[in-house]
């Protein structure tokens, strides 16, 4: 299940890179596009309107995966940290008494 909402999310990054890249410049801060002639790839508004939905709906389930993933992530981590006991190799031995290296 997990590799299949991977899948989509890696979908959906993609397909909101293409569909922000297809918007037409509106503020034209880095002069280029905006205020540049008449035609190009999204010139009539219907169009920019359906890429501006198409962004949003897009943007909602790439939002929605992210949070499923991580919900996913977190069941398989059950085992929490626990900060105020000390860390056990399974083993209980007593700690070692330091000895003195005697002289000859």
């Amino acid at each position: 299940m997990e590799k299949i909402i991977l899948v989509i999310h890696l979908f959906l990054a993609i397909g909101l890179v293409v569909t922000v890249l297809l918007q037409k410049s509106e503020g034209g801060a880095l002069g280029i596009g905006g205020s540049g002639g008449g035609g190009g790839l999204v010139s009539v508004r219907s169009s920019a309107n359906f890429l501006t939905r198409a962004t949003a709906i897009m943007a909602g389930c790439f939002l929605l995966t992210s949070l499923t993933l991580a919900i996913l992530a977190g069941a398989h981590n059950k085992r929490g940290i626990n900060l105020d006991s000390p860390a056990t190799t399974g083993e209980a031995t007593e700690p070692a008494v330091p000895t003195v290296p005697l002289s000859k």
